[in-house]
């Protein structure tokens, strides 16, 4: 297994050709399965008999369960952002089951949603105290110690990044390893752990994490 993604084709724009990897591929495939299923779970709204709408609120109902315990009555307004977020993170990991790279096994991706969760833990940060209080926070509880208050800031997107993207990578070198090692066995328990437990874990812990940053721009 290669790093990095591989180039699946190029798009020609003048006289560039742009490569486009599997990473950009799969993000598509994902992205048009969410759009499909919010289209016609939007559709089902209002039947009684609508599956898909029960789906949606037996969702949002435990994503609110859990966002209240954790951000508190604040909690409502940002389901959608991270109920989004959880249902991207979920099915990019679990694409592994049906042999394509996950998305989030590149670190270009882990990186643009840390930093997407980033802006909106500072923009927070500014409605909850004011641009005055926000640039003052950074010289607390010492001027000495902005420079670090800095890093700190910056050092958050960057840790949930990697550690994304190092789990999911790792269980697909291992996987890999595996098969390569013993051909012709077939590792189930690996197989439940890498591809389904331990992604939907890692979905689970960024969203979480997500979570508490936002609670905590104070």
């Amino acid at each position: 297994m290669e790093f990095f993604p591989r180039v699946v084709f190029y798009l020609k724009f003048l006289d560039y050709k742009v490569p486009v990897t599997e990473t950009v591929v799969v993000t598509w495939c994902v992205m048009v399965i969410l759009m499909v299923f919010s289209y016609f779970a939007g559709k089902s709204v209002g039947k009684k008999d609508g599956v898909l709408q029960k789906v949606c609120e037996a969702f949002y109902e435990g994503m609110e369960n859990i966002l209240v315990e954790t951000m508190g009555e604040s909690a409502s307004a940002f389901i959608p952002y991270i109920g989004t977020l959880l249902a991207f993170l979920l099915f990019s990991n679990l694409s592994g089951l049906f042999g394509a790279r996950p998305p989030t096994a590149d670190l270009s991706t882990t990186l643009m949603l840390a930093s997407i969760t980033f802006f909106l833990t500072q923009k927070e940060g500014i409605r909850r105290k004011g641009l005055l209080g926000y640039i003052k926070s950074f010289f607390e509880p010492s001027p000495v110690l902005f420079p670090l208050n800095v890093i700190g800031s910056f050092s958050t997107p960057v840790s949930m990044a990697f550690r994304l993207f190092g789990n999911i990578l790792g269980g697909l070198i291992i996987m890999n390893l595996v098969y390569s090692a013993v051909p012709l066995f077939i590792p189930v328990p690996l197989h439940f752990y890498f591809d389904i437990f331990a992604e939907i874990l890692q979905a689970f812990i960024f969203v979480m994490l997500t979570a508490v940053f936002i609670a905590m721009a104070d």
